[in-house]
């Protein structure tokens, strides 16, 4: 719980929110199950996997520093 709390487990929170997001509008029963809804909490998770989905290349190279940060640099 306290990760939560440092700016490190908020980027890494949100790397893994949106890399999820973005898997499950992949997969099509998922996709009309969790991704229809475009407003509240489910609104997060498709605004989250838009962001996944258009920018791909810069979320995946996010998530590779943050893992070598988190693997090394902790």
């Amino acid at each position: 719980l306290p990760a939560v709390y440092s700016l490190d487990g908020l980027l890494v929170f949100g790397l893994l929110l949106v890399c999820t997001c973005a898997y499950l509008r992949k997969v099509p029963r998922l996709r009309t199950w969790f991704l229809s809804e475009r407003r509240g909490i489910w609104g997060v998770c498709h605004k989250a996997a838009v962001i996944g989905t258009r920018l791909h290349v810069a979320v995946s190279m996010s998530c590779l520093l943050m893992a070598f940060y988190v693997l090394v640099g902790k």
